[in-house]
């Protein structure tokens, strides 16, 4: 998510800097920014070509957190782990200035407990990119208790620029999207379990009775496996409702490394570029 992030900001004439644990990480995402790019150039029209003619020009990579000491905007990616997201947030509150806004890009987390976190709970806001990044026209903008109306505003600036709508919702466990989705995936793994169906003909139901461009197994696998059960464990923590726990297969798949496109195998097989093998 955080390397496209990166490539709709530079497509956009953004400066960016991405920040990741270690160069080879880094290294991975620029192959992958560089290889999307291509791609869409493929397939673009003249007249539909990206603002930046070398979006990668405008991307630099770092893995040090004082490199972050004059960025205006921070969109932090990392993984749905609370703790992991507390330490992160640590560190942009350590390195950034007072007055960068920091937004998170968290599939359930609540904005206002990330805020608690940091001495600017006011500057801090929700952006819930969805996946493929530069191919999705609408962000999901979640307003914490303390955010500001000027840090909305700056945010709902900053998506116009990238060439995307922002949908204001207010805070809440999962927001909109996720507290409906995750339930959704959840029970399509529930029906693979109880062997209701097969993998390739619950999704077939969604596309073809629903209209959906992808069945809810398949969105699991390109969002990822174990994405899917964090998200799950944080809507159960929080609402502590039994409707959200996760599917005990879910957890066998993400215990077994199988994250779905990312690792190459989720309830689908995948080649390196992505694509499904069966």
């Amino acid at each position: 998510m955080g390397s496209g992030v990166a490539q709709n900001l530079a497509q956009t004439g953004t400066h960016v800097l991405l920040l990741d644990v270690n160069e080879s990480i880094l290294e991975k995402a620029k192959l992958e920014i560089k290889r999307n790019i291509q791609l869409q150039r493929m397939f673009k029209k003249k007249d539909d070509a990206a603002t930046t003619k070398d979006p990668l020009s405008l991307i630099t990579t770092t893995t040090d957190y004082r490199a972050l000491n004059e960025v205006d905007f921070v969109i932090e990616n990392v993984t749905e782990n609370w703790e992991i997201k507390r330490q992160v947030f640590k560190q942009l509150e350590a390195n950034c200035r007072r007055e960068t806004i920091f937004s998170s890009n968290t599939s359930a987390i609540p904005i206002t407990r990330l805020g608690s976190v940091t001495e600017r709970p006011s500057k801090l806001i929700g952006t819930h990119f969805m996946n493929p990044v530069p191919l999705k026209p609408v962000v999901e903008v979640i307003r914490g208790f303390h955010t500001s109306t000027e840090t909305v505003q700056a945010t709902l600036d900053l998506l116009a620029g990238m060439g995307k709508e922002g949908v204001l919702v207010n805070d809440s466990p999962g927001f909109v999207s996720n507290r409906v989705l995750m339930l959704t995936v959840n029970e399509a793994i529930f029906l693979l379990q109880d062997q209701v169906a097969t993998a390739e003909d619950v999704d077939r139901i969604f596309r073809l009775c629903f209209g959906h461009k992808m069945g809810p197994l398949e969105t699991a696998d390109l969002i990822g496996l174990d994405t899917i059960l964090y998200s799950l464990e944080v809507l159960y923590e929080n609402f502590n409702d039994p409707k959200f726990r996760p599917s005990p297969l879910l957890r066998k798949l993400v215990n077994a490394g199988l994250f779905g496109r990312k690792s190459g195998r989720g309830f689908y097989s995948y080649n390196h570029d992505g694509g499904s093998l069966t």
